[in-house]
């Protein structure tokens, strides 16, 4: 949406290499006889219309590799339950090879004994890939497949409602306090506080700012999520709100969707991959190509952004054939332009072409160049730590911060207490921070 050792990894190893476990993830052929092998990929790709169909672009890689033949399979399930159905099948022997998985998912499914060490064949392919991306499906020294595509955080803001205030595009977050302050004297707000995406939101304005919550340290974790970075982004938030400068609304909520479309919203630090559908609500109306996308306003010095969700495609326990794997990895990764069909931020470097839709909807802007300049600009060294799942517990507290019943820092508090306790329900130590 790049963002992992820990005491767990001995468990893991013991299972990849126990010989008691089938190898059935990868399909008909074993390669030895001129046989043509198999891999199966499952992916939750949308598919939708107007899109290139995964189906088509598999196409391309089969007609060119008759030896490597790959079979995909949609997942039509919510994306939250593809990791538990994963588990399910792999544990089964009937696991695919290649699967796709949320940043997010990727330390616990390794930590599961459910994802292959394949850094040898990754590192053939990391120049094709952002480092902030790549760095995601890294699990402490160990590489677990290639990133798809990137969430990095960026500003959307509506260029006539800019123009009409005459305020510039915020470079900085205290530009982006001033133009807040400039916008709600005029009943808009030039950002909104969303707590029903604070989990990876946050993290990633956290990661933004330079700091790494979750740092692997031998085989335990140093948890640390009150740092400075961390303390500049709750200050900023602490403000808006106090102030009422900032348009306090669930990201997936009605209210938000409102404001948007009455005007009082006229800016917005979201992830790259809402400009998918994000302004799908002014189409046909007079705001209908009025609104931008920019890199995010800095926090400090680091000139860095951070990721918010993304994902990549793993390779399983069971995949036999991880070479011939690794190499449709990259070649499905790296097909920019149909992956941008998609509605994907893809991970992989050089822009794809932006979709029609979205070059209407933003008023005739390259969306997809901007894109490419924030996951250049992904932080490297942001990782998500086992257990990341439990801090959706982020939310809740967020929610209470909007309303003023508890400071904004509440949230990062609650996001070290919920992590230290998933990673002691997993047995992995949390090393003295």
């Amino acid at each position: 949406m790049g963002r992992f050792a820990q005491s767990k990894m001995a468990m893991a190893c013991a299972v990849f290499g126990s010989g008691a476990l089938l190898l059935t993830g990868c399909g008909a052929g074993d390669g030895s006889d001129g046989d043509a092998v198999t891999i199966d990929y499952l992916h939750r790709l949308p598919d939708g219309e107007g899109m290139t169909p995964v189906a088509d672009i598999v196409a391309k890689w089969n007609a060119d590799h008759p030896d490597i033949q790959v079979e995909a399979t949609k997942f039509d399930g919510d994306a939250s339950e593809l990791a538990l159905k994963l588990e399910t099948d792999v544990n089964a022997g009937t696991g695919p090879c290649l699967a796709q998985v949320g940043y997010g998912e990727v330390p616990d499914l390794y930590v599961k004994g459910l994802l292959q060490d394949v850094r040898s064949e990754a590192d053939r392919y990391k120049d094709n890939y952002s480092a902030g991306a790549y760095s995601l499906m890294n699990v402490g020294n160990t590489v677990v497949g290639l990133p798809q595509d990137t969430g990095p955080l960026v500003y959307y803001y509506n260029e006539t409602a800019f123009e009409q205030l005459g305020v510039e595009v915020p470079t900085t977050m205290d530009e982006l306090s001033e133009i807040a302050a400039t916008a709600a004297a005029q009943e808009q707000y030039a950002a909104a506080f969303t707590p029903d995406e604070a989990q990876y939101w946050l993290s990633g304005q956290a990661a933004a700012a330079g700091d790494n919550w979750f740092t692997p340290n031998g085989e335990e974790w140093i948890v640390d999520t009150g740092g400075a970075g961390t303390q500049v982004v709750a200050s900023f938030w602490q403000e808006l709100i106090d102030d009422d400068e900032v348009l306090v609304q669930d990201r997936w909520g009605d209210g938000f969707t409102q404001a948007l479309t009455d005007g009082s919203l006229i800016g917005h630090v979201g992830a790259a991959w809402e400009a998918g559908f994000l302004l799908d609500p002014l189409d046909g109306t007079d705001a209908e190509g009025q609104w931008r996308v920019a890199q995010l306003p800095a926090f400090g010095e680091t000139g860095m952004t951070g990721p918010d969700g993304g994902s990549g495609v793993a390779v399983m326990k069971d995949c036999e054939y991880t070479e011939e794997a690794m190499a449709f990895n990259d070649w499905f990764n790296t097909q920019v332009d149909d992956l941008a069909t998609q509605g994907l931020v893809v991970a992989a470097t050089g822009a794809p072409e932006t979709p029609e839709k979205m070059t209407r909807q933003f008023g005739g802007q390259d969306v997809f160049e901007e894109m490419n300049i924030a996951n250049a600009a992904l932080s490297p060294d942001f990782v998500y730590v086992p257990g990341f799942a439990s801090l959706s517990a982020m939310n809740s507290t967020a929610a209470e911060a909007g309303d003023g019943s508890v400071p904004v820092s509440d949230i990062f508090d609650t996001a070290r207490s919920t992590s230290v306790e998933a990673l002691d329900n997993l047995g992995i130590a949390v090393a003295d921070s």
